[in-house]
């Protein structure tokens, strides 16, 4: 996908406040079985297509309004994630700005997950 470059102007902006991690790196916390909750930001039709094991779904659309009342404790390890990394870029700074201290974003998205051919959950069976 092409993206707008005032977006990409945005996304640059903010990704040194933005803790980011690979796939690699989440695909191995998840192996390890460490403590964290992936956050899938993408939209409704996008999450239907399936998440990574274990995700909850809060798009970027909302995650603002509805994350306090979800994960409570604002020091939960949280990996956020998108198609791209992008927008997951977006959320995590906004979150942080609500109080949360241990988020990151997960770079190269659900699109480079997939092309390593790591897990990939049904929605339908959530």
């Amino acid at each position: 996908m092409q993206h707008q470059i005032n977006f990409i102007g945005l996304v640059e902006e903010l990704r040194p406040s933005v803790k980011e991690i690979n796939v690699n790196n989440v695909k191995q916390i998840l192996d390890n079985g460490d403590n964290v909750k992936l956050v899938d930001v993408r939209e409704d039709y996008e999450w239907q297509h399936g998440c990574l094991p274990n995700a909850i779904h809060l798009s970027k659309g909302v995650i603002e309004r509805d994350i306090e009342s979800i994960i409570t404790d604002k020091q939960t390890p949280l990996v956020l994630y998108c198609s791209g990394g992008f927008r997951s870029i977006i959320a995590a700074y906004n979150i942080q700005k609500m109080g949360y201290t241990n988020v990151a974003s997960m770079s190269g998205g659900l699109r480079n997950w997939m092309e390593l051919s790591y897990p990939v959950d049904p929605v339908i069976a959530k």
